[in-house]
């Protein structure tokens, strides 16, 4: 048994299991509640889960309105399944048709908020394919201190044509991240970076909040997936700004707001679309 034990990677052995599974039993509680009629008890389960992904409040509508903290909420698809949970639950309709809709709602939040079924794969098999697309997709694989520092080391000879890396559900910490983050930001044709579903927590968003001050870090990052982490809940406004205008930098046109200040002549007339400052 003790040899049995010694083979399981360490990440694998933590007595504290990732945030995400926490959510999942209770999402699955929530299920369970409803199939045996206790719907005050349902309705207690859903607070504490939007409670512990920091994702309180009403309909999503009042809340965009009346705090704008939450125009940069990092998962706004489980803000809205949560929502739509709470309505069903709180505005009953026919017993069957309220089953079957909370039900679809709890199986779609499962599928947002855990892992898909990757757990058969392993990092070095992954990292032993040869480079031939532009994504590296390491979901759902535990990842310990040494094999990050082996996904740094792949990156440094490999990661020049990536344009998206996958890191979800891969029991990322602070500190395992912060072996990997330099590397990332050398990137040049990264875009897109999936972080969700690990154990990061606001002191991540600091590390890479003061990275994006920097545009030789990042140069092409535009989108970055947070959510379903340990206590992120919202993204702050120098990362939002950062990757702003990294994606301004990559799109010929411009944004709506600058067009439209920049679409009048000194004289305040309006002026052709050929002749705008950008295109000069």
């Amino acid at each position: 048994r003790s040899s049995r034990i010694r083979r399981i990677p360490g990440v694998l052995r933590r007595a504290k299991p990732a945030p995400y599974v926490r959510r999942a039993a209770w999402i699955r509680d929530i299920q369970a509640l409803l199939r045996d009629h206790k719907q005050e008890r349902a309705l207690h389960v859903l607070r504490m889960l939007r409670k512990d992904l920091g994702l309180e409040g009403t309909f999503l509508n009042d809340i965009l309105y009346r705090h704008a903290t939450f125009l940069n909420l990092v998962d706004p698809i489980s803000h809205e399944l949560l929502l739509s949970l709470s309505r069903e639950l709180q505005c009953p309709r026919k017993e069957h048709d309220q089953m079957k809709s909370t039900d679809r709602i709890c199986r779609q939040l499962l599928y947002h908020l855990t892992p898909h079924s990757k757990w058969h794969r392993s990092l070095k098999n992954s990292l032993l394919q040869k480079p031939n697309s532009e994504t590296l997709d390491l979901s759902g694989i535990p990842l310990s201190p040494r094999d990050i520092q082996r996904v740094a080391l792949y990156l440094q000879n490999h990661g020049g044509s990536l344009t998206s890396v996958d890191l979800s559900f891969t029991e990322l910490t602070d500190g395992t991240l912060e072996l990997v983050l330099q590397t990332l930001a050398t990137l040049s044709n990264l875009t897109h970076l999936a972080l969700n579903g690990n154990r990061l927590s606001c002191s991540t968003l600091k590390e890479l909040s003061e990275a994006m001050k920097d545009s030789s870090n990042f140069p092409s990052l535009s989108w970055v997936d947070l959510g379903n982490n340990l206590d992120i809940c919202s993204m702050p406004q120098p990362l939002l700004l950062g990757l702003r205008r990294r994606l301004c930098q990559q799109n010929l046109l411009p944004t709506i707001p600058e067009a439209q200040d920049g679409d009048m002549s000194e004289s305040g007339f309006p002026i052709p679309f050929q002749q705008l400052p950008w295109d000069r």
